[in-house]
C-alpha cells in the first residue's frame, strides 16, 4: 500500500464516521428525548469541539509530527460512536458530541498536512481527490446509516458495527500513513511570526469561509426548499442535497487533470462563479428541475474551494527543507469550520424574516464573494515576489 492509498483511506474513514453519526440524529434524538430546541443545543457540540480543537492540534503537529495525531485521532474518532449511543439526555449527547468533533478535528487538520506530504513527494495536485475520499466516506456512512434504520438497528448496534470497521480499516493502514515534521523543528516552529500577520492566508480563510457557508446551507436547506418552495415530496426533496453530494465527489475525483489545466486560483475564481449561478438558478427559476440542476451545479463550484484552499495554504508556510504549513492549515480549517457552524443558522434566520428563497440568494451572493477573494489572494501571493 502506497502512502497516496494510506491518506485516501483515511479521508474516506473520517467522511464516514461524520457521515455514520449524522444520518442517525433522529433516531438519537428520540433516544434521549430531545426537543427541536435542545436538539439544537447538543448538535452545537460538535462544532464547538471541532472549532476549538483545531489549531491546538495543529500546533502539536507543527512541533511533534502528524503521524501520531493523525493515526490517535483516526481510531477514536470512530471508537467514540458506540460512546456517542449510551447517551440517555441532551446533556450527554452534546457533550459526547464536543469530544467526537474534537477528534474528528484532530483528524481532520492531520489527514490534511498527511495529503500535503503526499502532494509534494509526487508533485501533483492530488488534494481534490484526496477530498473526495471524504465526499464518498460520507456518502457510505450515510447509506449505512439508511440500511440500519430501515433494519430497525439500535444506535448502538449500529455504532458498534461501525466504529469496529473503522478502527480495522485504520489499524490496517496506520503504518503506511505519511507524517510532516518531527523533533528537529521545534526551534524553528516556535520563533516563526504568527500566521496571523499573513494577508494571503487571510485571504485564503476568506475563500473557505464563503465555500463553507454555501456548503452547510445547501446541505441542510436544499431538501427543504424543493418541499416548500417547489412543491415536491420529502423524498424527492432530499435528492436535491444528494445531487449536490454526488456532483461534489465526482468533481473532486476527477479534480486532478482540471486544476492543472486552469492552475489553482482560476479553478477557484470559477468553481465560486459556478456555484454562485446554480444557487442563483435554484431560488430565482420556480421549476423543480431548475433546482435540481441549480443545486448539482452549486455542488461542482464548491467541490474545489476547500481543497484548493489548503493547498494554497500549506504553501504559504513551506520551509526551504519542503515541511511546514501545519498552522496555517489548522487556521484556514477553523476558519472554514465557523462557515459551517453559521452558514445553517443564518439562513434559518433570514428565511424566519423572509422567505428560503431569499435566504439562499443570499448565499449564493455569498459564493459570489470567492472571486475577488481569489482576485486578491492570487494578487497577494505574487506581490513579495515584485519587490
Amino acid at each position: 500500500m502506497s502512502p497516496r492509498l494510506a491518506t485516501f483511506i483515511v479521508f474516506l474513514v473520517n467522511g464516514g464516521v461524520f457521515g455514520t453519526w449524522a444520518a442517525r440524529v433522529p433516531a438519537l434524538a428520540e433516544q434521549v428525548g430531545a426537543e427541536v430546541g435542545s436538539l439544537g443545543l447538543a448538535l452545537l457540540g460538535a462544532s464547538v469541539g471541532l472549532a476549538v480543537t483545531a489549531p491546538l492540534a495543529a500546533r502539536i503537529c507543527a512541533v511533534h509530527g502528524s503521524r501520531g495525531v493523525l493515526i490517535a485521532s483516526s481510531l477514536l474518532s470512530p471508537l467514540l460512536l458506540p460512546v456517542l449511543a449510551l447517551s440517555q439526555s441532551s446533556l450527554q449527547l452534546g457533550l459526547t458530541l464536543v469530544a467526537l468533533g474534537a477528534s474528528i478535528a484532530a483528524m481532520d487538520v492531520s489527514m490534511n498536512i498527511a495529503a500535503v506530504v503526499v502532494v509534494r513527494d509526487l508533485r501533483r495536485p492530488l488534494m481534490p481527490q484526496f477530498h473526495a475520499g471524504f465526499s464518498f466516506g460520507g456518502l457510505i456512512g450515510s447509506l449505512g446509516s439508511a440500511a440500519a434504520a430501515q433494519a430497525h438497528w439500535t444506535p448502538m448496534r449500529h455504532f458498534l458495527l461501525a466504529a469496529l470497521v473503522g478502527a480495522l480499516v485504520v489499524a490496517v493502514i496506520a503504518k503506511k500513513v505519511p507524517g510532516g515534521v518531527g523533533e528537529r523543528h521545534r526551534e524553528e516552529v516556535t520563533e516563526r511570526t504568527s500566521v496571523l500577520k499573513s494577508p494571503v492566508l487571510w485571504l485564503l480563510a476568506s475563500i473557505a469561509l464563503c465555500s463553507a457557508i454555501a456548503e452547510g446551507a445547501a446541505a441542510d436547506w436544499s431538501a427543504l426548499f424543493m418541499v416548500r418552495e417547489r412543491g415536491m415530496g420529502d423524498a424527492a426533496g432530499a435528492y436535491a442535497y444528494a445531487g449536490f453530494s454526488i456532483a461534489m465527489a465526482l468533481a473532486r475525483w476527477f479534480g486532478e487533470p482540471i486544476q492543472r489545466k486552469l492552475g489553482p486560483h482560476r479553478l477557484l475564481a470559477t468553481g465560486g462563479g459556478l456555484a454562485a449561478a446554480g444557487l442563483a438558478l435554484a431560488v430565482l427559476v420556480p421549476f423543480p428541475v431548475a433546482g435540481y440542476l441549480g443545486f448539482g451545479l452549486a455542488g461542482l463550484g464548491l467541490a474545489y474551494s476547500f481543497p484548493v484552499v489548503m493547498d494554497l495554504a500549506s504553501e504559504t508556510g513551506k520551509r526551504a527543507d519542503g515541511s511546514g504549513g501545519e498552522r496555517e492549515l489548522g487556521l484556514v480549517t477553523t476558519i472554514a469550520y465557523t462557515g459551517f457552524l453559521a452558514g445553517p443558522p443564518i439562513v434559518g434566520g433570514l428565511a424566519h424574516l423572509s422567505s428560503l428563497v431569499l435566504s439562499l440568494g443570499f448565499v449564493a451572493l455569498v459564493a459570489a464573494l470567492i472571486i475577488p477573494a481569489t482576485l486578491l489572494a492570487r494578487r497577494a501571493a505574487r506581490r513579495p515576489a515584485s519587490v
